[in-house]
Formats: C-alpha cells, sequence, structure tokens
C-alpha cells in the first residue's frame, strides 16, 4: 500500500470529515471510496466510447426492424 499526502481546503476537509462520520468510516476510507468512485466512472465512459465506435448502424436497424410495431403506453411518451 502507497502513501499520498494530499492538502486540502478547510471547507472541503470539514466536508469529508462530516460525511465520513456519518458514514461511520475514517476520513482515509472515504477518500478512497471517492477515488475509486471518479476512476471507475472514468474508466466506465472509456468503455462505452469504445464500445460506441465499434457499433454497425446497418445491423442496428435490422435488429430494430424486428421488433413488433406497437404504440407505445401513455406514461412512456416523451411530451413537449
Amino acid at each position: 500500500m502507497s502513501t499520498l499526502s494530499v492538502r486540502f481546503p478547510e471547507s472541503v476537509h470539514d466536508a469529508v470529515r462530516a460525511y465520513a462520520k456519518e458514514d461511520d468510516i475514517s476520513i482515509n476510507q472515504f477518500v478512497i471510496s471517492a477515488v475509486i468512485e471518479k476512476i471507475t466512472a472514468l474508466d466506465t465512459a472509456k468503455y462505452l466510447e469504445k464500445r460506441g465506435k465499434s457499433g454497425d448502424k446497418e445491423r442496428y436497424l435490422s435488429v430494430l426492424s424486428k421488433t413488433p410495431h406497437i404504440q407505445a403506453r401513455e406514461d412512456d411518451v416523451i411530451k413537449e
């Protein structure tokens, strides 16, 4: 395990301390959890971008054409 020294503005430190206490975890655990959450979000965005680039519009439209054409439920319609 590595050690990393990070300087926070006092207001951020106060907020981290409060949320960590609310969750009954250490500040260290809170910060690690926040960093892991951010890394996961960035990795997910990269994955989705990569998958999106490998998409095939013609294949998508072919699969979509096989779905039944039914009226959407009233609560599933975008109203302007």
